[in-house]
């Protein structure tokens, strides 16, 4: 019996990649092995795993590269300043580099033939991803499931449904299934009433890290939780450093992190 291909798949747990673990697996027939590039989205990580092995992947790597991202990506950013037509502040196409650059790593490691990935077919995702694999690993094909002519599923209701089908239970319903994209630096949110530029954003369901002002107060993880950061510039170099346990940002103690401060950098 033929052995079969490896896939690597960019994983977020979220719901267009869970559902397109069963779809790689039931139109080409791969192994699927997911790929959790840990950028710091904090507790988006937890049940990864079970969810990733439930959903049929043959295995996942979570892979910590909060510090590689920090210093060889958000600083030079902030130090050029780098804003998308002067005025939309970078943060999800921050980390597509480096991640890509571990989807080949992974791939290389397992003997993958192809790399996956669930951007949609309409923004700047797409490109980021497949020119960064491309620039490592021009021999691996790319599957670009929302562009694919037998992915036929085409709003996040459908992909809830076809996730049923195949048994699949998700953490969220189809009103409160925003895709969203955090990580250390920033977190950036999309569809429901978010793609109808004339609808108010329901900011009660849609925040993650903050609350609304309608609401008053903070949130009660932040009003537990302290974090106390200082700056030290070194040849160049900005390091900020988390000085109390329970930082909301890196949640770990004494972690290398950027907290917004590009004033400091010069």
């Amino acid at each position: 019996m033929a052995k079969k291909e490896k896939v690597v798949l960019a994983y977020s747990g979220g719901l267009d990649t869970t559902v397109i673990i069963p779809w790689l697996k039931e139109n080409y027939n791969y192994d699927v092995i997911c790929v959790c590039v840990d950028c710091g989205q904090g507790n988006e990580l937890d049940g990864l795993e079970e969810r990733a092995k439930l959903s049929g992947a043959t295995k996942l790597y979570i892979e910590d590269v909060i510090d590689e991202f920090c210093e060889e990506y958000v600083l030079p950013c902030v130090q050029a300043h780098a804003v998308y037509e002067n005025k939309y502040l970078l943060g999800t196409s921050m980390a597509r580099p480096v991640i890509a650059k571990r989807l080949v790593e992974i791939a290389r490691k397992e003997g993958a033939t192809a790399i996956c990935h669930g951007a949609t077919g309409k923004g700047n995702d797409q490109i980021r991803f497949e020119l960064g694999i491309k620039a490592l690993a021009p021999d691996l094909r790319i599957i670009a499931a929302w562009r694919d002519p037998k992915w036929t599923m085409n709003s996040r209701e459908e992909e809830i449904a076809y996730a049923r089908k195949h048994g699949i239970h998700l953490p969220f319903s189809a009103s409160n299934s925003y895709s969203r994209d955090r990580n250390l630096w920033h977190i950036s949110h999309e569809g429901l009433e978010l793609e109808d530029p004339a609808a108010e954003p329901n900011y009660n369901k849609l925040l993650v890290l903050g609350v609304s002002p309608e609401k008053g107060g903070r949130p009660a993880e932040a009003a537990s939780s302290k974090c106390l950061v200082f700056a030290r510039i070194n040849e160049s170099k900005c390091s900020l450093v988390t000085a109390l346990m329970g930082c909301l940002l890196s949640r770990k103690p004494a972690r290398k992190v950027f907290c917004g401060l590009p004033l400091l950098v010069k």
